[in-house]
Parts: structure tokens; C-alpha cells; sequence
């Protein structure tokens, strides 16, 4: 399963960055082409923040806390692999994410954003940002399924529990 960890990590960033070139290449600084007016588009711009642009006047406070950030990942995984392949592949998205806008903020300052979501009226993101959002979604849908699990695992067991205690009181009771 290390080579699937360090497959996706390698496709995410390979992708994020083709897809960057692509813009670059093909595209002037805030040039828009719209797939679908108002609805899809293609936006060429620079996100000198974190995610969405969130902190662009702290930006080497953010590649600290986000190289640190990566860094726990890639040790997680890899050090202390989770056992849960549906963890292994949503924290490896989110690390293939994050290493590629770290890409872009260490050459470049800022981070290529293209993709333009106009019918929400949300922030122009990046692949990367989708594999590090999916990701994330993936690891919150696995932590709350596994809980819900686990809280079944206990109420079976206290159940069990209760029920061996009943028969024991009935056997005590008939032997009485």
C-alpha cells in the first residue's frame, strides 16, 4: 500500500503542476474563459495566501506551519502507516495537495489558482486544493463512520454483557 501512498502523492502533484503550466502557457494574469457563463470557469490568478487567500499578508508564517504540516503527514504515514486504507489514500491526497501550492510558494511566492466555480460564488482554487479538500472530506467521513461503528461495538458488548448477566440471574434463580 506504499506504493499507492506515494502514487497518489506523485499523480496529485504531477497533475496540479501540469494544470498550472497549462494556465500559465495558455493564459494571461486574470484572464477568464468561461466553459459555462457564469456557472464554470477558467480564471488565471495568484494566490499569495493560504487556502482561498486566507493570511496573504503572513505568507512565511503559513509555509512554516505548512511545511511542518506536511512534514507530521509524511511521517504519519509513512512511519506509522494507518491501518484504514481509506486514511492512507485521504491523507495521501491531502500531502500531494499540500507539496504542490508548497511548489508554487517556494519558486514562484504565490500559487497558481484557475479553476472558477462562478455559481457558488467561491474562490478560484487549484487541483491541489481539490485533492487536499477530498482528502479531507475522505479522512472527516472515515473518522465519523469509524465512530459510529465503534459506538456500536460498545453497545453490542454491553448488551451482551447484560444479556450473560439476565441468564446467569435465571439460571441462579432455577437453581434456588
Amino acid at each position: 500500500m506504499i506504493l499507492v501512498m506515494i502514487a497518489i502523492m506523485i499523480g496529485s502533484i504531477a497533475l496540479d503542476q501540469l494544470t498550472k503550466w497549462l494556465t500559465v502557457t495558455f493564459m494571461e494574469y486574470r484572464e477568464t474563459i468561461p466553459l459555462w457563463q457564469d456557472v464554470f470557469h477558467f480564471t488565471h490568478e495568484r494566490n499569495e495566501g493560504a487556502a482561498f487567500g486566507m493570511l496573504s499578508d503572513h505568507r512565511w508564517v503559513f509555509m512554516v506551519v505548512s511545511t511542518v504540516a506536511i512534514i507530521g503527514l509524511l511521517i504519519y504515514l509513512f512511519r506509522f502507516t494507518p491501518k484504514s486504507k481509506i486514511v492512507q489514500i485521504s491523507l495521501s491526497m491531502i500531502a500531494g495537495g499540500g507539496i504542490g501550492n508548497m511548489i508554487d510558494r517556494v519558486y514562484l511566492g504565490y500559487v497558481i489558482d484557475f479553476i472558477d466555480v462562478r455559481l457558488i460564488d467561491f474562490a478560484v482554487f487549484n487541483v491541489a486544493d481539490s485533492f487536499v479538500t477530498v482528502g479531507a472530506f475522505l479522512f472527516m467521513g472515515y473518522m465519523i463512520y469509524d465512530t459510529v461503528q465503534e459506538y456500536k461495538r460498545e453497545k453490542d458488548a454491553k448488551n451482551q454483557m447484560a444479556e450473560a448477566v439476565e441468564k446467569q440471574e435465571e439460571q441462579n434463580d432455577a437453581e434456588n
